[in-house]
C-alpha cells in the first residue's frame, strides 16, 4: 500500500494535512527539474520581485510575500545575486534597510523559460475546470487565512 493508500484511509482532515507536506515535496522535486540554473524556490523568488517591481522590496517586505523568514529570503538574495539574476542594494532614505533589484538577467532567464513554463501550468492544471481551480484558490487562501490568525494568537498567550 503506497502513502496515498494509506493517506485515504485517514480522517480527511489530518489525510490532507498530510497531503500538503508531500505535495510539497512533490512540486519543489519537479519544479528543480524544470529549471538549469535555479531552484524552484528561486524562481519564485523571482516572480514574488515581479509582484513588487512598483518599488523594489526590502528583504522583509519580499519575505511577508513569499511567507519566509527574513533570513531564508536573505540567503536566497545573495545566492541569486552571486549568479548576477538580483541587486542588493542599501535604500537611499533608510540605510538599515536593503532593497532588491532584478537584472536583466532576470528577465532573460524568466523570458527563456515563458514558453516551457505555459506548457508546464498547462499540464499541471489538467483535467481541472476554472471553477475547480478558484474554488481551490480560495481554500487555500481561508488555510492561510487561519494560520495566520492561529499564529497571532499564540502569540498572543
Amino acid at each position: 500500500m503506497n502513502c496515498l493508500e494509506k493517506l485515504q484511509k485517514m480522517d480527511v482532515q489530518r489525510a490532507l494535512f498530510g497531503m500538503f507536506f508531500s505535495f510539497s515535496n512533490h512540486l519543489q522535486t519537479a519544479g528543480d527539474t524544470f529549471y538549469d540554473e535555479i531552484t524552484c524556490k528561486q524562481f519564485f523568488f523571482l516572480i514574488c520581485l515581479n509582484l513588487l517591481e512598483d518599488c523594489p522590496p526590502t528583504l522583509n517586505e519580499l519575505a511577508q510575500v513569499m511567507q519566509s523568514s527574513h533570513q531564508n529570503i536573505k540567503q536566497m538574495a545573495k545566492t541569486l545575486e552571486a549568479a548576477g539574476y538580483v541587486e542588493l542594494r542599501r535604500d537611499s532614505s533608510d540605510r538599515r534597510k536593503t532593497r532588491i533589484y532584478k537584472t536583466q538577467k532576470a528577465d532573460d532567464l524568466q523570458r527563456k523559460y515563458r514558453t516551457q513554463s505555459e506548457q508546464f501550468f498547462g499540464a499541471f492544471y489538467a483535467g481541472i475546470s476554472p471553477e475547480d481551480l478558484l474554488t481551490t484558490f480560495r481554500v487555500l487562501n481561508q488555510l492561510d487565512d487561519n494560520l495566520t490568525a492561529f499564529k497571532t494568537e499564540e502569540n498572543d498567550l
